[in-house]
């Protein structure tokens, strides 16, 4: 696997995996994105953003695995990053079997 992980900090892969749980039902909401755009700063969260719309489904899960080995969390940090995820997932009103689905996989990838 070439260089996955991109060397993104925790911000940037925060923003990739919160684009991954938007898109978690094969469509991702003015409200989701709102709501991503609203925890990131703006330039950052376009750079990863267009990185995000070139990659497909399955390639999201395989970089947010190999940038995730990189980076040491705190039981603080997690639980923040679980009530970002959260928050997007409910942007729309809805968590639907793929947004659960996609939960359960970013459960075992983040711990």
């Amino acid at each position: 696997m070439k260089n996955n992980h991109k060397n993104w900090t925790k911000e940037e892969l925060k923003i990739y995996i919160l684009l991954a749980c938007a898109k978690a039902d094969d469509e991702i909401s003015p409200e989701e994105i709102e709501v991503i755009k609203l925890k990131t700063p703006p330039e950052l969260f376009d750079k990863i953003y267009d990185e995000f719309k070139e990659d497909k489904k399955k390639k999201h899960l395989k970089k947010i695995e190999s940038a995730i080995r990189f980076h040491r969390y705190g039981s603080i940090e997690l639980m923040e990053l679980r009530n970002d995820i959260y928050k997007v997932y409910m942007a729309d009103n809805l968590f639907c079997k793929k947004e659960k689905y996609l939960d359960n996989i970013l459960n075992n990838i983040i711990y």
